[in-house]
């Protein structure tokens, strides 16, 4: 045989020169949970090591996260019961708890890129990411809730827009505004391509955001969010936010929809983010306390899969743990 494939795989040091895809904590987007008050580090049951920090101690964690390499962090907040409505008109208060905490990054770590999360669902009484009129998430008025948020982000400092919302033309709506009141280098990242995903339960834990059991109200998210069934849909998706302004699309969940994170890849001409969410984060967790698999190994390889799909970015709970191995 003339061919011997095996010849590149002899030791490591031939391995790591023919590798295909590389890893960095430049490739990773740290999100994290903001909430109220002072000191304040509350567990999150579901997700073993992730917190709902209250501002002070976000600020430390930011100034962690860049000492490691991690260049962006992707913001959300735990809105007050007393704040929720059904118009989220808190989303857009120059001085709530999203906007302070824009603000205060970009003073204190001011290259940190900073992404703040736009959907209405932790302003929402009900949980859902719009408006709900008759029991139907209504598309139109969302959007301008929305586009209200993103400018008020975007003034606080925000370098990034982040619409997680799913709601039709919303990245049209948000980048017209932006442009008419010149905000010409804030970018937007869209989550083009978000499914109805049971994999998001940790995360609505974190946020107290899941959707209310009420008459009259939706269940799930599935008349906004996409069928996990599709894959052609999340091509349009991802092409139709290109077409109206999107600088970075978003396909999420990650490690279960690397087919999707592919086919977006091969029809988009922008950067393409991953989010590897709370439900794939909490698996690992879960069978490595239970010795089932190896947490690190099993974390790097999750992250090197996304990446060789295609993802430019990946947002993951994983980013801190996953730099310091990656730094040594």
């Amino acid at each position: 045989m003339f061919n011997r494939n095996r010849r590149l795989r002899t030791n490591e040091s031939i391995r790591s020169i023919v590798r295909e895809t590389s890893l960095s904590p430049q490739d990773f987007m740290l999100p994290m949970f903001v909430a109220e008050g002072k000191d304040i580090k509350s567990a999150i049951p579901s997700m073993p090591g992730i917190y709902r920090h209250s501002l002070d101690n976000t600020i430390k964690e930011v100034k962690e996260a860049w000492d490691l390499g991690i260049r962006a962090v992707n913001i959300y907040v735990k809105v007050s019961e007393n704040l929720k409505d059904n118009t989220g008109k808190e989303a857009w208060n120059k001085d709530g708890l999203m906007q302070q905490t824009i603000r205060a990054i970009k003073d204190t770590v001011p290259e940190m890129i900073v992404m703040p999360d736009v959907a209405l669902d932790p302003y929402s009484i009900y949980g859902h990411d719009g408006i709900i009129e008759n029991g139907y998430v209504v598309n139109d008025p969302t959007i301008d809730a929305l586009t209200r948020m993103s400018l008020s982000h975007a003034e606080a400092g925000a370098d990034f827009v982040a619409p997680s919302d799913m709601m039709d033309g919303r990245v049209y709506a948000i980048r017209k505004a932006l442009e008419e009141n010149g905000h010409h280098n804030v970018g937007i990242m869209s989550y083009s391509a978000k499914y109805a995903s049971a994999f998001y339960g940790p995360f609505r834990d974190a946020l107290d955001s899941a959707p209310v059991d009420a008459q009259n109200i939706p269940k799930d998210k599935k008349t906004y969010q996409m069928d996990y069934a599709n894959r052609i849909e999340a091509i349009k998706e991802a092409l139709d936010d290109v077409a109206e302004g999107a600088d970075i699309v978003m396909v999420k969940p990650g490690i279960a929809y690397l087919d999707i994170v592919r086919e977006v890849k091969n029809a988009v001409n922008v950067p393409v983010a991953v989010y590897h969410v709370s439900g794939e984060y909490a698996m690992i967790k879960a069978a490595a306390e239970r010795g089932w698999l190896d947490h690190d190994r099993i974390m790097i390889e999750q992250l090197y899969c996304i990446k060789r799909a295609g993802a430019s970015l990946i947002s993951t709970y994983f980013a801190k743990e996953a730099s310091v191995l990656l730094n040594k």
